[in-house]
């Protein structure tokens, strides 16, 4: 549907540029900005300026975060000699969420992808051997996703450790809980039957 003003065609494109975010979409959360109260549109905005001028990464974990050190890395709870590889900020915001996990983090900020140029020095790969020569971290646990690109970067990640005393442990793969075995995927099963266990 063609749009007159131009502030709302303005406001449609930069909506649509979102991930997830199609024309149709961009349009009614335009027209629901719009019918906002000023204050609350006014708050909408500044939280987005705020994200941007705020968050940084982390000198430590390389998670977003608005204070040096994060939270995680700052908090003398934490057990500072198990450090969980995640390839992104919602993984590891994924495992905080279940609250069991108890270490401190490393974010990769993506996974080796050779066909998209994404090497070892794109991701934060380096700055993990660092930490783990310090000669603090005991256990390094790979978090990263089980597909092709993670399975690389998780085993990228093992040979580069090697060298040193840390364990290195991957966490299990494979069939949900509650689904049912016949629906899992080949990839799934696969994983889920190569990390079997004593029972």
């Amino acid at each position: 549907m063609p749009i007159d003003a131009g502030p709302i065609s303005e406001l449609v494109a930069r909506l649509s540029l979102l991930p997830g975010i199609g024309e149709k979409t961009a349009t009614r959360l335009a027209y629901y900005i719009l019918k906002m109260p000023d204050d609350a549109a006014r708050q909408l905005a500044g939280a987005i300026v705020g994200v941007k001028e705020k968050i940084s990464l982390c000198g430590v974990c390389f998670n977003l975060t608005d204070v040096q050190p994060c939270r995680i890395c700052r908090d003398a709870n934490r057990d500072r000699t198990t450090v969980c590889v995640v390839e992104q900020p919602p993984d590891l915001a994924a495992f905080e969420k279940i609250g069991s996990y108890k270490g401190l983090y490393h974010v990769l900020h993506g996974a080796l992808s050779p066909l998209d140029d994404i090497g070892p020095e794109s991701i934060r790969i380096a700055e993990l051997v660092e930490r783990v020569r310090s000669g603090e971290v005991g256990e390094v646990v790979i978090a990263t996703n089980p597909n092709r690109e993670g399975e690389a970067t998780a085993h990228y990640i093992a040979e580069a450790l090697r060298p040193f005393p840390a364990k290195i442990t991957r966490i299990a793969h494979g069939v949900p809980a509650g689904s049912e075995v016949e629906y899992a995927d080949s990839v799934t099963l696969g994983l889920a039957l190569s990390g079997r266990r004593d029972f």
